[in-house]
């Protein structure tokens, strides 16, 4: 039998817990921004810096890490060319959260890349990004800021 206190207490709880799942939902436009950046980490998959570049705004800045801010699509596709310049190197990620709040959403999650070092093994890394984007003219989202980092050893 549940004692009255105890149904007070479950009674507290159910919006709570419903709630929670209201939050856990993704929108049709964050699931798409989403989908958006699956297909940014299979371009980046081909290793082509061009490729991967055209999901940049004109305008948008790339946060890479140890490195100084990649100003505009040009400097950001700089910055791709020379991460795949070593024929080794394997990039992908995998996005975590997603949302759009009218023009605006972002993306974050997680990567994880490879690269043979110099002694011949692979060295693996793993790490998290964040991402905001901006819908522009056409309806197609464009990456505006792009920071990630690596994870400590």
């Amino acid at each position: 039998m549940v004692r009255p206190r105890r149904l007070a207490m479950l009674s507290l709880l159910i919006p709570i817990f419903w709630a929670a799942g209201a939050v856990a939902h993704i929108t049709a436009d964050a699931q798409a921004l989403a989908m958006r950046d699956a297909d940014w980490s299979a371009a980046a998959g081909s290793r082509d810096a061009k490729r991967v570049a055209a999901f940049y705004a004109d305008d948008a800045i790339a946060y890479p890490p140890n490195m100084p801010m990649a100003i505009g699509r040009a400097a950001a596709e700089k910055v791709w060319a020379g991460a795949f310049a070593d024929p080794s190197y394997r990039l992908a990620w995998k996005t975590v959260h997603a949302d759009v709040r009218g023009d605006l959403g972002y993306t974050s999650g997680t990567f994880e890349e490879s690269v043979t070092g110099p002694d011949g093994k692979t060295v693996r890394g793993t790490g998290k990004y964040l991402c905001v984007w901006k819908k522009q003219g056409d309806g197609s989202w464009k990456a505006i800021h792009d920071m990630w980092n690596g994870d400590a050893k």
